[in-house]
């Protein structure tokens, strides 16, 4: 793989090209927006970057599709934040335009790329991707169990005073409120957090992570891009690098879980033919239970989107 492609020059987009380009991942990031100056300048910043960061990758701004032509992978940012006054349904019917017309015009020069979506509500976008690409689901899936999940690490390394290197953690459900840390799966090298921290103050920090969006909007009246650029970018490197690493990702469920025609979050193996397998835990009556009550929120909000036929 040679080339990626990131839609969107807002924060996120932007961040996710330039550590790409720091990663030295591929040969070309293209990064791409209706903002073409935008797209360019950013880029340039980040190629003026490279010598004092050490890195090769070359970073091109534009707003012209057919410089994303060959594509290997295409992250897509687009999209509007919700906005005072606008409603959930008007929030999906304009993302879901934009994905869908990003799909259409990144298929027009590239291949059977795979694709990563970020742009929110981000499980039923993934949704909307998938349906605009007519491409074999393993190429399309989403971004959210890695922020997520590095969330739910990052509030855990503080109240134990631990090196959040050392914090293993697999999270499920949909992209917001609903969704299901799994405490049982989360380790502190190798030892399960149950032994290390009092139920009252992990169950704490659970709601922290299922509002941690929210929490950082209240900060600083924007969307985070730091951590979300980076988790899409550590997705890219290891289809990239083939190496087979086992991440939660929005994914389309075929009957796994008991849930069907699906997009939500899911433990998954990547490799550079995308979802290699979509992994089955063993999960417990409560925490199926959970699991359900997210893809019906999950599933609502994708029958809105179904119901507007944009």
């Amino acid at each position: 793989m040679s080339k990626i492609t990131v839609v969107g020059a807002g924060n996120v987009g932007a961040t996710v090209a330039n550590v790409l380009s720091m990663g030295d991942v591929v040969k070309e990031v293209v990064l791409l927006d209706i903002k073409g100056d935008l797209a360019r300048g950013k880029a340039l910043d980040t190629w003026q970057q490279a010598p004092i960061n050490h890195y090769s990758s070359y970073c091109i701004g534009t707003d012209d599709y057919a410089l994303t032509a060959d594509s290997d992978i295409v992250v897509i940012t687009a999209g509007i934040p919700r906005k005072p006054g606008m409603s959930r349904d008007d929030l999906i019917s304009t993302n879901a335009g934009i994905v869908n017309t990003v799909t259409a015009n990144i298929l027009k020069y590239s291949d059977n790329p795979i694709i990563i979506v970020v742009s929110n509500p981000l499980d039923v976008m993934t949704y909307a991707a998938y349906e605009a690409a007519g491409i074999d689901s393993s190429r399309v899936f989403g971004m959210a169990g890695i922020l997520d999940t590095a969330r739910y690490r990052a509030f855990l390394a503080t109240a134990l005073n631990v090196s959040p290197k050392d914090i293993q953690a697999v999270l499920m459900g949909g992209h917001g409120d609903t969704m299901v840390p799994l405490p049982r799966y989360t380790t502190v090298a190798g030892i399960p957090v149950t032994e290390l921290i009092d139920l009252k103050t992990l169950d704490a920090i659970i709601d922290r992570t299922k509002k941690g969006g929210g929490e950082l909007v209240k900060l600083m009246g924007t969307s985070a891009w730091y951590a979300p650029g980076a988790a899409a970018a550590q997705m890219v490197e290891t289809i990239v690098r083939d190496e087979n690493r086992i991440f939660p990702c929005c994914a389309r469920l075929t009957g796994q879980y008991g849930l069907d025609d699906i997009f939500i979050g899911v433990p998954v193996k990547l490799g550079k033919a995308g979802i290699v397998e979509i992994l089955e835990l063993d999960l417990n009556e409560g925490e199926k239970e959970l699991l359900n009550t997210s893809a019906s929120h999950v599933r609502e909000v994708i029958d809105v989107y179904k119901n507007m036929k944009v």
